[in-house]
């Protein structure tokens, strides 16, 4: 019985508490499946250009629908993505411009890093939902003291606030800057190699998401976890000491 039960609350707060790559699977689904697609009807089917890269992007379009749907809960982002997707596509259409339907793809990403910034100006760091697990690992005293330092209760807390702002600006620029060049590539490269070009862009912006966000703020935030962990157990060693002195 207390084997079942741990591993049911293991599998309860991986639920509650998605990993980086659960964050991140529906952006790979949709890079690789419109990828694959747009070549798949373009070369196996011999479609044109417009008429491949408009059937490549249903995929994440129902993708959208299909999670808004299932979760049965508004989604603001999820939503502003899909309207963006949406008039794009219609737009596409009416002018009939294959640089237009790769542009739109810049679209998305610009939604999605305002989303980022305008988080963090809120104060809730939209990036904070993927980062936090990594950190926290389900230890219930990293935890505790995530919440001390994100409430204001702990020493460290207004670093700990300035880093986990910095890891969010750090996606929302990465973001921006990946949709200028999406953008600008979509009306000045050709456009087979464009469709594969994107792709590298946002990987490359991802990249630097991780390796600048990681280093800028992740490794000092697990630091100042482990810091405020051991000050903590300090804390509750300090009566027992006293105690048995007296």
């Amino acid at each position: 019985m207390t084997k079942n039960t741990g591993i049911q609350g293991r599998s309860n707060d991986q639920k509650q508490n998605p990993s980086v790559l659960d964050n991140f699977k529906p952006l790979l689904v949709d890079v690789a499946v419109p990828l694959g697609s747009y070549y798949l009807f373009k070369d196996a089917f011999g479609m044109s250009t417009f008429a491949a890269l408009a059937w490549s992007s249903v995929v994440p379009a129902v993708r959208t629908v299909w999670g808004l749907v299932k979760e049965r809960k508004t989604n603001a982002l999820a939503g502003l993505i899909l309207v963006v997707n949406l008039v794009s596509l219609l737009l596409s259409f009416v002018s009939g411009d294959p640089r237009l339907m790769l542009a739109k793809d810049g679209g998305v990403s610009s939604t999605v890093a305002i989303g980022i910034l305008v988080s963090v100006v809120l104060g809730k760091p939209m990036m904070t939902a993927g980062m936090k697990p990594f950190l926290v690992k389900g230890d219930a005293a990293k935890e505790a003291a995530w919440q001390r330092l994100t409430s204001g209760a702990a020493a460290g807390s207004a670093a700990f606030l300035r880093k986990e702002r910095a890891f969010s600006v750090v996606w929302g620029v990465a973001l921006l800057a990946e949709c200028i060049a999406r953008v600008v590539g979509a009306y000045t490269i050709p456009l087979d190699t464009m469709v594969w070009l994107g792709t590298v862009f946002l990987i490359g912006a991802m990249g630097i998401g991780f390796v600048v966000g990681g280093g800028l703020a992740v490794e000092p935030m697990e630091k100042m976890l482990a810091a405020e962990v051991e000050a903590e157990a300090g804390k509750a060693e300090t009566p027992s000491a006293a105690a048995v002195a007296a």
